[in-house]
């Protein structure tokens, strides 16, 4: 299954002359590297996306099936209000096992390697297809909030380690690209789930065991396919300091005569390393030189949860319905929706290297925010007039579009460049735990914010994609095609500044 290296390689500058003189060369990924990133991501973040996306089609089906089960039991109906708490916890758990995942994956990927992690991550996609699959036939439905509970930590996991693995094998030239596919395969899960739990397939509500059942496929599909491919090279030679392991590895992912610059990239991070050992999260927020990275950090995977994309989710099968689409089609519509996510996460993976993140993130959140104007009127005046429902589906489209284009791909970029190898597990870590308290916290809202303001909801979401936009604007510098020593040093640069003008607040940088 080894595959042979392309001679053009994922490297800016040719390093084949005996005096390293650099030539320009085009920037393109090896086949090797590309599918280091396929196998690490069909097992990772893939199976994110597909669990948020398939719980959906089996709703109706599982609640008959408690119904049943508790019926056989107790020999008397179960309670509308019982059946309704054991639905939302058999969905919510997801969140809670999310969280314990991204607490230990970080340690996990420092313990373990990345590598190591991901493959040792499947065992909870494996067991919870096992428990998922056997509640049926044994009349258990405590085993699907077991199963869900253990996808949740897969996910966890996968959501914290692959963008470690993927972001430090790729080139610089490259990283930003190659680190896309962590949006990409969610995208790509969140899609496939949604054409799965199609009625033509799995959707049916004698197939939901085995539907849920289906997140073991591409557990076993990476557990065939990442052995064949090496360790994080950066964690090989700054964690683990093997020199020789590290330069095989470079050699597989770029080849053997295009590897020299991104060696000397991790030797002056292994020097700066040297006598540090990887920081627990709570010294992260000891280390003041951090601050600033810390609190971006905060700010993105905060506000990713809360920028609305959820509140669209809701209000689409509305929206659908009152254009006037059957509700028998108004899934393929939703299909739809997820299909227009996987376009612009690609979209996003060609253009970010040339555009760099800045320009995708915060124009990304602008857009937002002119759709969340845009909705909120369309919404208000949805019965005036027969073509203003078509409106909202374009508002629909344009937000997801939009969100895809930006925050859903940039973010976990961002966590990856903003801190250098002996404080990104660290960062995962807390990232990883934001992000997951936010989805939960968003769950448990929610309803109540759509509820209490109806359509002006999209008002608050306005508030918050600006603020975003602005912070980036203001604070993060452009990352692209800089060694992390390099993004490192401006961030202490802007604190030096902070300093000299002896104010707290984010007087920062012009835009990059």
């Amino acid at each position: 299954m080894r595959v042979c290296v392309m001679s053009e390689l994922a490297e800016t500058y040719d390093y084949t002359n005996d005096d390293c003189t650099q030539t320009n060369r085009p920037v393109v990924p090896s086949k090797s590297l590309l599918l280091a990133v396929w196998a690490a991501g069909i097992g990772g973040t893939f199976q994110y996306g597909y669990n948020i996306s398939i719980i959906n089609a089996p709703t109706k089906a599982v609640q008959s099936f408690i119904n049943q089960t508790w019926t056989e039991r107790y020999n008397t109906e179960i309670s509308t209000q019982v059946l309704t708490l054991l639905w939302s916890t058999i969905v919510s758990i997801f969140t809670l096992g999310g969280l314990v995942g991204a607490t230990v994956g970080g340690t996990l990927a420092i313990k373990f390697g990345r590598k190591g992690t991901l493959l040792f991550n499947n065992t909870f996609a494996l067991l919870a297809a096992f428990f998922m699959g056997l509640s049926y036939p044994t009349s258990t439905f405590e085993l699907l909030i077991v199963g869900r509970f253990l996808t949740g930590v897969n996910a966890g996991i996968a959501i914290c380690v692959q963008p470690l693995y993927i972001g430090e094998i790729a080139p610089r030239a490259l990283r930003g690209a190659m680190a896309m596919g962590t949006s990409i395969f969610i995208t790509g899960g969140i899609f496939t789930g949604q054409v799965i739990g199609l009625n033509e397939l799995l959707g049916k509500e004698e197939y939901w065991p085995i539907l849920l059942s289906t997140i073991c496929i591409p557990a076993i599909i990476q557990l065939l396919a990442l052995p064949w491919f090496p360790e994080s090279p950066r964690y090989l030679l700054i964690d683990r300091g093997d020199d020789v392991a590290c330069k095989k590895a470079l050699m597989w992912f770029h080849g053997p005569d295009k590897y020299h610059g991104e060696k000397e990239d991790m030797e002056s991070e292994r020097v700066s390393a040297l006598g540090i050992k990887p920081k627990k999260p709570w010294e992260l927020f000891t280390d003041t030189s951090l601050r600033w990275q810390l609190l971006t950090l905060f700010v993105i995977h905060t506000f990713q949860q809360l920028n609305g994309i959820n509140a669209i989710y809701f209000y689409a099968d509305y929206v659908f319905n009152q254009a006037g689409i059957p509700a028998n089609k108004i899934p393929y519509a939703t299909v739809g929706t997820g299909a227009c996510e996987c376009i612009t996460a690609l979209t996003c993976g060609l253009l970010i290297e040339s555009l760099g993140r800045r320009v995708l993130i915060i124009g990304g959140y602008c857009l937002m925010s002119i759709c969340c104007i845009c909705f909120t009127i369309a919404l208000t005046f949805q019965d005036y007039s027969p073509w203003v429902p078509y409106l909202s589906m374009i508002c629909v489209f344009a937000f997801i579009l939009s969100f895809g284009l930006g925050p859903g791909g940039v973010t976990n970029i961002l966590t990856t460049e903003l801190f250098t190898q002996t404080d990104r597990p660290a960062a995962y870590i807390i990232g990883g735990s934001i992000n997951w308290v936010a989805f939960f916290f968003i769950g448990m809202i929610f309803p109540f914010i759509v509820n209490g303001l109806k359509q002006y909801c999209f008002l608050v979401f306005l508030v918050i994609c600006c603020l975003v936009a602005t912070y980036i604007f203001f604070v993060v510098p452009e990352t692209k095609n800089k060694t992390f020593l390099e993004i490192q040093s401006e961030f202490h640069s802007r604190k030096k500044l902070i300093a000299a003008n002896g104010t707290e607040g984010p007087l920062l940088s012009t835009p990059m």
